[in-house]
């Protein structure tokens, strides 16, 4: 019975975190403003596709700290991560454009 009831709980944890890494959809288009609009875009992307396994403010959680990920990632290698995975991060979290924006407004933080 706790053997049971165990398994349902870890399931169910699993089941919770994956979905907070990613699901959300947001059909609004951003005007590239001199990279305003873009990082601010890349920025909402996060917080919404990523916050939930990286942190609200980037210190990690279930995945690990990007606070400082553009001092030893170039944009080409985030969205080489963010496109193909990487450990536990699966791929495609964020695609096309999204996964653009979201390198790019990383790339940025040292």
């Amino acid at each position: 019975m706790k053997k049971k009831l165990l398994t349902l709980l870890l399931g169910t944890s699993l089941v919770m975190g994956l979905a907070a890494c990613g699901g959300a959809t947001d059909n609004t288009k951003d005007k590239d403003n001199g990279g305003t609009e873009t990082a601010s875009a890349g920025q909402k992307i996060y917080d919404q596709k990523c916050s939930g396994c990286h942190g609200g403010d980037l210190k990690g959680g279930m995945g690990p700290d990007l606070s400082k990920v553009g001092s030893t990632l170039s944009k080409d290698e985030i969205l080489d991560t963010i496109k193909n995975g990487k450990g536990q991060m699966p791929q495609n979290v964020v695609q096309g454009d999204d996964a653009e924006k979201v390198a790019d407004w990383l790339s940025n933080k040292k």
